[in-house]
C-alpha cells in the first residue's frame, strides 16, 4: 500500500503544480490583454517560450553555471552555519563575541558587500559562492541555533545522569541530546536557505560576472530583448522550485521521526 501512497501523492502534486501554471499563464494573457502593455515592456507567455526555445542553448549553459554556484552555496553556507551555531551553543566566549557578527552579516545589504566580493575574488564563480553561502549563512545559523537551545532540560538530566563528569558530558550531551532534538529546525532552516539562495548568486552575477542566468538577463535587458530576459527568468524560477522541494524531500527523510500534520 505504501508504495501506491507515495504515486498518489506524486500525481496529486503534479496535477496541482500543473493547475498553478495554467492559472498564472491565464493571469498573465489576461493582464496584457487587459492593459495592452507593450511587449518590449511585458512580453506574452508564447513570446517567452518562443524566445526560450530559440536561445534554449544559451540560456541552459548560462543556467548551468547559475546552478553550480547556488548549489556550491547551499553546501558551504550549511556547513559554516551548522559549525558556527554549535561553537556559539557549546562556548560561553563564542557567545559573546559571535552573536554580534551573525545579526552584523545580516545587516549590512547584500548589494554593499557584492562589490567587495567580486573584487576580492574575481569574476569568476567564487564571488557567487560566496555571495550564496553568505546569504544562506543567516538562517541556517540561527535555526540550528535556536534547536540546540531549546533542548528539554529532562533529556540533558538524564545525559547529566548516565554519563560520568569527566568523560566530558557537555559534548556527550550535544552529540546524544542537543543536535538530535534540534534536527527539525536546522531542516527548517536549509528549507529557507534553498529558497534565499538564488538571490546571492544572481546579485553576484549582476554586479560582476562573465555568465550565468543573472548576467544574461543583465545584458538582454540591455539590449532590449525583454522576451530573452523573461525566458532566463523564468528558468531561474524553475530552478529555484526544483532546488526547494528537492530540499525539502532530503529533509523529510533527514528529520522522518518528526510527524507531518500536512497532508
Amino acid at each position: 500500500m505504501q508504495p501506491f501512497r507515495l504515486r498518489k501523492i506524486t500525481i496529486k502534486t503534479i496535477a496541482r503544480g500543473l493547475v498553478t501554471i495554467t492559472v498564472f499563464i491565464v493571469l498573465w494573457e489576461l493582464i496584457i490583454w487587459g492593459t495592452s502593455i507593450p511587449h518590449y515592456l511585458l512580453p506574452g507567455p508564447m513570446e517567452v517560450l518562443r524566445a526560450w526555445g530559440k536561445w534554449s542553448e544559451v540560456i541552459l549553459q548560462h543556467a548551468s553555471v547559475t546552478l553550480l554556484e547556488i548549489v556550491l552555496g547551499l553546501i558551504i553556507g550549511t556547513m559554516v552555519g551548522i559549525v558556527s551555531a554549535t561553537i556559539i551553543a557549546q562556548v560561553r566566549a563564542a557567545r559573546r563575541w559571535l552573536l554580534p557578527v551573525l545579526v552584523v552579516s545580516q545587516a549590512i545589504p547584500v548589494f554593499a558587500i557584492a562589490p567587495l566580493l567580486v573584487m576580492w575574488l574575481g569574476y569568476g564563480i567564487a564571488s557567487k559562492i560566496a555571495m550564496a553561502a553568505l546569504i544562506i549563512y543567516f538562517p541556517v545559523t540561527a535555526s540550528f541555533l535556536d534547536g540546540l537551545r531549546r533542548t528539554d532540560p529532562g533529556w540533558l538530566d538524564l545525559v547529566q545522569i548516565m554519563t560520568s563528569k569527566t568523560s566530558g558530558n557537555s559534548w556527550a550531551a550535544l552529540r546524544l541530546v542537543r543536535v538530535p532534538a534540534a534536527m527539525p529546525s536546522l531542516a527548517s532552516g536549509i528549507r529557507v536557505a534553498a529558497a534565499v539562495a538564488p538571490i546571492g548568486a544572481v546579485v553576484g552575477e549582476w554586479v560582476g560576472s562573465g555568465a550565468g542566468l543573472g548576467y544574461l538577463m543583465l545584458h538582454s535587458n540591455a539590449r532590449t530583448q525583454i522576451d530573452v530576459m523573461f525566458a532566463a527568468l523564468v528558468t531561474l524560477a524553475v530552478i529555484a522550485v526544483a532546488l526547494y522541494f528537492t530540499v525539502d524531500w532530503l529533509m523529510r527523510h533527514l528529520v522522518a521521526w518528526q510527524s507531518d500534520t500536512f497532508s
